[in-house]
């Protein structure tokens, strides 16, 4: 468990994580950046740009979560289609096996 502190928009705040702090202080950087944007409205708030973010941040997950399931379900999809592929092309060369000895004892009558 790693300890990490951030500063975000001025305010310290002490974590305790599995990531590794670089990749945490990659995330504070993002949200602070994002927050100070909407600051510059003086009509938000702290706590406003900090929802607003929040806000963001879990739409995008939650898209992003949708297309990594449509992938999923594409690629199963795929699979499926590469073994019913997989399955007719065995058949066929049993098929063609089976002509080729056919054709042999007529060629040999």
């Amino acid at each position: 468990m790693n300890k990490v502190k951030l500063m975000i928009c001025g305010s310290e705040y002490a974590l305790s994580t599995d990531e590794a702090p670089e990749y945490m202080e990659e995330l504070a950087g993002r949200v602070e950046r994002a927050m100070k944007e909407l600051l510059v409205n003086p009509r938000i708030s702290l706590s406003m740009a900090a929802v607003l973010v929040a806000l963001d941040q879990a739409d995008t997950a939650e898209k992003a979560l949708h297309a990594s399931d449509n992938l999923r379900a594409q690629m199963k999809e795929y699979l499926d289609d590469n073994a019913r592929a997989r399955m007719e092309a065995d058949r066929l060369r049993q098929e063609n096996s089976l002509l080729r000895q056919k054709l042999a004892m007529l060629g040999q009558e």
